[in-house]
């Protein structure tokens, strides 16, 4: 779909240069002279290289679409993580590196999102809360409540994060998967 360069908005993937690239940021700008231009700052979805441009109201992009579709994560094999299509049943190979530093929160039979162009995968969202359960956590240190003394654990999947004093091991706690910061105690 063609739309025009002042329209682009953060969040759209349009297609520029032979590549797709996600608009992060957009600012009108209407000089005093010349004519008013979208300057849109650009991120590769492929390579994640940066690209600020400018885009006339003349100037068209091709914006894409993105298919979005359900996975669930069955077992990690080596580097590769493997994902069943919940409606096909076919299966989907992805390396660590693709998924990045959250893929310690992926569990078995937890649902994903891959967003797909041309049947590639280009990007990957898991849920924004997990449960895991806390495995060491540092006992309370009396007397160090001047200022909100968070205190280092060890969840499950080997992750660190702070947690309130009061969280001991073995109990289970909802975790941001894009913060990787603690929220609340599960239920």
């Amino acid at each position: 779909m063609k739309i025009d360069g002042n329209e682009i908005r953060p969040g759209n993937v349009i297609e520029h240069k032979g590549s797709l690239w996600v608009a992060v940021k957009t600012m009108a700008v209407k000089p005093g002279k010349g004519g008013a231009y979208n300057q849109v700052e650009l991120k590769n979805l492929l390579d994640g290289t940066k690209l600020n441009e400018r885009f006339r109201a003349a100037e068209t992009v091709e914006r894409v679409r993105l298919e979005q579709k359900d996975f669930t994560f069955l077992y990690e094999q080596g580097d590769a993580l493997i994902f069943m299509d919940t409606e096909t049943y076919e299966q989907l190979e992805l390396q660590k590196d693709f998924v990045g530093e959250r893929a310690a929160f992926l569990q078995d039979g937890m649902t994903v999102t891959v967003e797909l162009y041309q049947d590639k995968p280009i990007g990957i969202s898991l849920p924004d809360q997990v449960v895991l359960e806390v495995r060491e956590a540092d006992p309370v240190v009396k007397g160090q409540t001047a200022a909100s003394s968070y205190k280092p654990a060890v969840l499950e999947n080997g992750i660190r994060i702070m947690v309130p004093p009061f969280i001991t091991s073995g109990e289970k706690i909802v975790v941001d998967t894009n913060e990787i910061t603690y929220l609340r105690r599960a239920d």
